[in-house]
């Protein structure tokens, strides 16, 4: 037995946050992340949450919309970003935007993300995307 070995057995993993017993946050083998006893991440920490995160998206579309590969990388960052803020399946929502953009018609796939629900809670954060999306090019 090591002393990771040793922490596991003692603190359990827990892929969420939670309370701990004193009703400190924590997350995962009892790391604490509550900011009332200076808990928290670093900067790498959350960067590789970050990867491992873009690297599920990035999985699920080769899944389900296979054909995202043949879009430019701006392109395909408008949809990570978007899958990243509002989950995988709420950007599979976007019947429309998708069938437009698998034909290549950027103009309405942008319009169809300017007219949703998602460009009205997040109106500035959308507009960047889709113009993003239109222009193909990083904002």
């Amino acid at each position: 037995m090591n002393v990771e070995e040793m922490l596991l057995r003692e603190e359990d993993f827990v892929p969420h946050a939670y309370q701990d017993h004193l009703g400190y946050w924590t997350i995962g083998i009892g790391r604490l992340i509550d900011k009332r006893r200076d808990g928290g991440i670093s900067r790498e920490e959350a960067l590789l949450l970050l990867r491992n995160d873009v690297k599920r998206i990035r999985q699920s579309f080769d899944e389900g919309i296979p054909w995202w590969t043949d879009l430019n990388r701006a392109r395909q960052a408008v949809l990570i970003g978007m899958a990243y803020q509002m989950g995988v399946p709420g950007l599979m929502a976007f019947r429309n935007t998708l069938a437009a953009l698998h034909n290549e018609d950027y103009a309405a796939a942008a319009r169809g993300m300017r007219a949703s629900k998602w460009a009205r809670q997040t109106p500035g954060r959308a507009e960047r995307m889709a113009k993003q999306m239109e222009t193909g090019r990083f904002a």
